[in-house]
């Protein structure tokens, strides 16, 4: 009876997790750590794989890193468009709340300028790097690419962002440009601008203004593009030999529009 309990438990992937405190360490991975795990996820299955790739990795972190990462998980499964895989991944889950949004403070900014300035007003300031635009530049502009008048304006909000995050200007605080931060802010909300819009040559250009071009998030927004997020299962099962969450974060934020709005076509 033992044995005849235990597979049934195994068969629910995770049915006897979903009894236990929320905000304990991760159930048992799918494949031990270590252990002969299988190739890549290419397939019809490839969402389930995955999302099993990302909770082998999580499971090499030490147990209250993994406890941390009970709300990304119950976040990116949220609203699976598979209901036996939302179903699976909410029994694996069990209670684990998802992250509390938080504000759009770039939004309204963007919002509050264009109403107080005007389109052309607030493209004026932006370029000057004037007030509201003198902090966090890079995040209302990517906020007001949406808030565009016309595709002609979004198309030219994006070259002026392309533009400011071109080469440093002189000047240094302490031994860091204050220009390095912005450029790689600005690469990093226009490459995922340019995930969302599917323009692979405009997105290749983007991450290469990022801080951290070689990121496993952006290895998978730009599959989004060419397909085949699948091959990176065995990178992601790996993790990266830290005991930091960053990594399994990123696999969840770089596999999380895959996931929601599927493949660029073509």
């Amino acid at each position: 009876m033992l044995r005849v309990a235990l597979f049934s438990c195994l068969v629910a992937v995770g049915a006897c997790a979903a009894t236990a405190d929320p905000s304990g360490p991760l159930p048992a991975p799918m494949f031990a750590p270590g252990a002969g795990a299988p190739g890549d996820c290419t397939g019809p299955a490839e969402a389930s794989c995955m999302l099993d790739a990302a909770w082998q990795a999580a499971g090499l972190l030490p147990q209250d890193k993994q406890a941390r990462l009970k709300p990304a998980f119950t976040e990116v499964t949220r609203g699976l468009k598979d209901a036996a895989l939302a179903s699976r991944w909410q029994m694996r889950l069990g209670t684990a709340p998802p992250p509390q949004p938080a504000p759009d403070f770039a939004r309204r900014q963007a919002e509050a300028a264009i109403a107080e300035y005007g389109w052309q007003g607030f493209l004026a300031r932006a370029h000057r790097g004037e007030a509201p635009l003198n902090m966090g530049r890079p995040e209302i502009l990517a906020a007001a690419v949406e808030l565009a008048p016309d595709p002609d304006q979004r198309v030219y909000l994006i070259d002026i962002m392309f533009s400011l995050a071109g080469a440093p200007k002189p000047g240094t605080s302490g031994f860091i440009s204050p220009d390095d931060f912005e450029r790689a802010s600005l690469g990093h909300v226009l490459t995922e601008q340019m995930m969302k819009d599917c323009n692979l040559v405009a997105f290749d250009r983007a991450r290469g203004l990022t801080a951290a071009p070689e990121s496993i998030r952006y290895e998978l927004w730009r599959t989004r593009m060419t397909g085949g997020a699948g091959k990176l299962a065995p990178r992601i099962r790996q993790g990266d030999g830290s005991d930091d969450t960053t990594f399994v974060r990123h696999v969840l934020e770089g596999y999380g529009p895959v996931l929601r709005q599927g493949y660029c076509p073509g």
